[in-house]
């Protein structure tokens, strides 16, 4: 509202409500000592602005002698409404009413909104906010003493706590918590809270808590009778922990303890789990009789939820136990054993049971001080009981074994964040992250729908961000919560960060780093250096075999680090034998090592050595299989590193479709790293999976940097046979003359080196440019010396690659009979050799032959294997090209259903591709059978967009066809002169080809 001037004089003069500012003390105010000449117009100026822009201003501020003050209505100031309020509570508490003051003083508190102008009001507002500041505290001591003295503890924690966070050295909330926390059966908690402000207040004052805090310690130590709550009939005003009502040995049947958490008014998910604990078919009817109904023997039902740290275990058990709390009526106890809280350590099973003994109010003089006879206690009084027993936050299972009780009537829920294998015979719930949509659901539930509809793309990239891991959502969703001004994306824009992604996801308190970090110190030294090591793995997954690598050992012994490190809920898993990291713990692993790492460590270089080394290797074993007759170039002895079992090309394309990711990605690390001859090979063996699967731009990426590693390296031979591969991306790409360029070079380089497998394999690649270029009598010399030269060498599936591309140059040029011949010789070839992903391709080509020499059943044969072979496993530019030639087989064939099945599937599949070249072919190919269905409009749209591709990349022969195809569809719609026109352009463009004009009319 106008600045800050104009800010702290109103605050300055609301403060003083109804008294007479004068202007040098607003001057004081807004400027301190660096007020400057023109101070007190600016502050009559700011006084006439306050006047215009508050509703009523004139009246509200009033010039008074040599100052201003406000005249304000009754209640109209929340401050004077505060102090009232608070007036009012002590009279009720004077009048013997505590319950009517509790209610007053919680009507002032929640007028509370912040200190005044916080940071930006200036000395003298700071001043007049700190003397509030403490009327408010006050008010709060009083709130909590009122509560506790009326008999609530339990539910008084969480907000004690967060007070007590906010006011550390407040030494009177620490003793209400301190209070609360023995009182709801937590003794041990209270104590902690003690050790926390005596370490505060010595570090920070060099002073010893004083004496309430002293007193209570000490009476907490003796268990004393002094700090149960005073007897109903007891004033309101007495003192904390007065009256002393007679303990009875222990809770008698039928009486009721509960010391559970409060449960979560906005739980969100879990909804199958929570299902699988609740809807229990053994579970004990409400009110049942004590005995042992649940079946057979004498076992009490147990139940162990472990999962990641932030992954809400306890808030799931606290729900389950209060929706089972019925079922168990005579007590509902929790303990927290601390097997991660941070430096403490976790609680021992003696401990545990003096605390659980306490809860049930046996007497401490009663309780043994030694384990056995304590555990023996434990187990006798428990089994009088139906007793429901939350252990949260356990270490292992030597923690809490001598704590199960034998008892029929209990239920015991225990979390963990490592799986307690020793426990016989307990239900197992491991918690994984949240589903996509619960994670959306938390999110909205703590900003409200309103909020979150206005950005329903920024929450769901939140909850991704999050890794939907309950910890960081709820986090995530506090900070804007607490921000009403930051939208999602704006915490979204943050969050992608992933150097500062956990410092983001931090509040208060809680925070995903230091939440991790528990479960990382839990680790002995071993199992933390393996941890460290495993997460430079630059993949998705991670197996044995690469794990192995990684940490120098053998495939057996990894798999033993990864599983504990699974059980620990530091990795997980979604695929048998495969591990991942969660995404925050990849970014707390990289937090670690940013942190710690020395400049001089050169353990992690090594271990990636040795991953870029296997996979080297690996790859060149897969590739072997899945790729019968490639030509291979080994960069050298593989390394003596543990190898997949891969016994066929089937188990080979199923490792390198698995690893394809974690390939590339050590590809790019070992690039980044300077090792650049293993980086140029595994570049080399990606690029032919990734073409198999259809991801061409990734081809070319990949292909790129292998060229990057070999010209690094001033490895000519390494530079042809990557600059090979990048002209092969180009065209598949459509960008065919970058490929000619790639090209050329790499064929003079291979000229130069009498490299003649490198000069093979270029002369095909040129050849087939030169092919979709439309300049065939080039290419024909080009494809001839290819084939030729792989011939002589043996290379036996390159060479039916080039057969295959000779079939197309053929039946561009109209000779038809020779490109079936072929496509023939290339079918023979790749069936000898085994390579079925090669035979389906000079199939295809051979369907095509046929088709123009009029054999529909004989293309409809070749494309039923095609089928057979691929099973829509080729990449969608392939496979849309298939379909599409399926349709026209159908129609031609009669079959006009089935022809446009397979026409609809080659468009759905066409809009996945990221081929141009075969994006041209299938729009043509289909519009001809949508034309010959009669559906010309469509038709024509197809042809315009082949046209409109082909042009763009230059493929001159598609480009033509589409004129024609567009001449016959206008000529079957009647518009004679329109088709004729199309037809002269397509005509011309066929004898600027130098091949045969197309078929009018007739389908593809």
């Amino acid at each position: 509202m106008g600045g800050p001037v104009q800010e702290r004089v109103l605050v300055c003069l609301l403060l003083a409500e109804g008294r007479v500012v004068p202007v040098p003390r607003l001057i004081e105010a807004v400027w301190a000592e660096d007020a400057p000449t023109t101070a007190a117009h600016q502050v009559r100026k700011a006084v006439a602005g306050l006047r215009r822009r508050i509703p009523g201003g004139p009246g509200l501020i009033v010039t008074t002698g040599p100052g201003y003050r406000t005249a304000l209505r009754p209640r109209q100031l929340d401050l004077t409404i505060f102090t009232d309020l608070v007036r009012r509570a002590q009279q009720e508490e004077a009048a013997g009413r505590p319950a009517q003051a509790v209610a007053v003083l919680r009507e002032a508190l929640a007028l509370w909104r912040g200190p005044v102008l916080d940071g930006t009001g200036g000395e003298v507002i700071a001043a007049a906010s700190a003397v509030i500041e403490e009327r408010r505290l006050a008010a709060i001591e009083r709130f909590f003493e009122l509560r506790l003295q009326s008999g609530e503890s339990r539910e008084l924690i969480g907000d004690l706590r967060d007070l007590v966070n906010a006011y550390p050295m407040q030494e009177a909330l620490r003793a209400q918590l301190m209070l609360a926390l023995y009182r709801s059966g937590r003794p041990a908690e209270a104590l902690v809270e003690y050790e926390r402000v005596r370490k505060l207040l010595a570090e920070e004052l060099g002073v010893d808590p004083g004496d309430r805090l002293v007193t209570l310690y000490d009476a907490v130590l003796r268990n004393s009778p002094d700090l149960a709550p005073a007897p109903a009939a007891a004033t309101a005003t007495a003192p904390l922990g007065g009256g002393t009502p007679a303990a009875p040995s222990a809770v008698a049947p039928g009486a009721h303890r509960c010391t559970l958490p409060y449960d979560l008014p906005d739980f969100t998910g879990r909804a199958e789990e929570l299902a699988q604990l609740v809807d229990h078919p053994n579970q004990p009817d409400v009110g049942h009789h004590r005995g042992p109904t649940r079946g057979p023997g004498w076992s009490p039902r147990i139940v162990a939820i472990d999962g990641m740290g932030g992954s809400g275990k306890t808030s799931l058990a606290v729900r389950v136990a209060h929706r089972l709390a019925d079922h168990y009526p005579d007590a509902h106890l929790y303990v927290d054993l601390r097997g991660y809280t941070p430096g403490e350590r976790p609680l021992r099973p003696g401990a545990v049971a003096g605390i659980l003994l306490r809860m049930l109010e046996v007497p401490g003089e009663q309780i043994p001080e030694d384990l056995p006879g304590r555990l023996a206690l434990w187990r006798s009084t428990v089994v009088r009981h139906r007793l429901l027993l939350l252990l949260d936050n356990v270490a292992d299972s030597a923690q809490v074994l001598p704590l199960l009780p034998n008892s029929a009537d209990t239920l015991v829920i225990i979390t963990s964040r490592t799986r307690l294998v020793e426990l016989d015979g307990a239900e197992w719930v491991s918690l994984g992250v949240m589903p996509a949509t619960d994670s959306v659901a938390m999110i909205t539930s703590m900003l409200g729908p309103d909020r979150a509809a206005r950005e329903p793309e920024a929450v769901a990239e939140l909850a991704g961000l999050c890794g939907h891991l309950p910890l960081a959502l709820r986090i995530a969703g506090a900070r804007l919560r607490n921000r009403p001004r930051w939208s999602v994306r704006y915490l979204v824009d943050r969050l992608r960060d992933e150097t500062r992604r956990l410092d983001e996801l931090r509040a208060g308190d809680r925070s995903v780093t230091a939440t991790l970090s528990l479960s990382y110190d839990a680790l002995d030294d071993e199992h933390r250096a393996s941890f460290m090591l495993l997460s430079r793995h630059p993949g998705t997954d991670i197996d044995m075999y690469s794990a192995a690598a990684l940490l120098g050992t053998d495939p057996a012994h990894a798999e033993d680090v990864l599983e504990h490190l699974l059980d620990t809920h530091l990795l997980q898993q979604y695929e048998t034998s495969q591990y991942a990291f969660h995404d925050l713990v990849r970014s707390f692993a990289h937090w670690l090592r940013a942190r710690d790492e020395a400049p001089d460590d050169h353990t992690g270089d090594a271990a990636l050595t040795r991953l870029s080394d296997y996979y080297r290797a690996a790859s060149d074993l897969a590739c072997d299989l899945a790729f019968p007759g490639r030509n291979t170039t080994r960069s050298g002895p593989g390394p003596q590193l543990a190898l997949p079992v891969l016994t066929d090309g089937r188990t080979a394309r199923a490792w390198l479709h698995r690893e394809l990711d974690s390939l590339v990605q050590v590809a790019v690390q070992a690039h980044a790293a300077g090792r650049y001859r293993p980086a140029a090979q595994l570049a080399h063996n990606a690029v032919l999976v990734l073409e198999a699967r259809g991801r061409f731009e990734e081809f070319h990426q990949v292909a790129t940097l292998g060229v990057e590693c070999a010209r690094a390296l001033r490895d000519r031979s390494l530079l042809a046979r990557g600059l090979s591969d990048v002209a092969a991306a180009e065209w598949r790409l459509g960008r065919l003359e970058d490929g000619l360029a790639a090209t050329e070079e790499s064929l003079k380089l291979a000229v130069a080196l009498d490299d003649h497998m490198g000069e093979a394999k270029s002369t095909g690649t040129l050849g087939l440019l030169l092919t979709t270029l439309g300049r065939y009598r080039e290419a024909l010399p080009y494809l001839l010396r290819s084939i030729a030269l792989k011939h002589e060498l043996g290379a036996h599936r390159a060479k039916a690659a080039s057969l295959v591309d000779l079939s197309g140059l053929h039946e561009q040029c109209g000779r038809y009979g020779e490109a079936a011949d072929a496509a023939r010789q290339a079918v023979e070839i790749d069936h000898r050799i085994g390579a079925w992903d090669m035979e389906a391709v000079a199939l295809t080509d051979l369907a095509v032959a046929h088709l123009r020499l009029d054999q529909a059943r004989q293309a409809g044969d070749c494309l039923d294997r095609v089928l057979e072979l691929t099973a829509d496993t080729a990449p969608v530019a392939e496979m849309s090209r298939v379909h599409a030639l399926c349709a026209t087989v159908r129609h031609r064939l009669g079959e006009s259903a089935a022809a446009m099945r397979h026409a609809e599937r080659a468009l759905e599949l066409d809009r996945g591709s990221r081929a141009p070249i075969r994006q041209a072919a299938v729009r043509n190919i289909v519009a001809g059978v949508y034309r010959a269905q009669g559906r010309y409009a469509v038709a024509a749209d197809l042809h315009t967009e082949a046209h409109e591709i082909a042009t763009r990349v230059g493929y001159r022969i598609e480009a033509a066809r589409a004129l024609a195809g567009l001449s016959a569809t206008l000529r079957a719609k009647g518009d004679r002169e329109a088709a004729e026109t199309y037809r002269g352009r397509a005509d011309e463009e066929f004898g600027l080809l130098g091949v045969p004009p197309a078929p009018s009319g007739r389908c593809a």
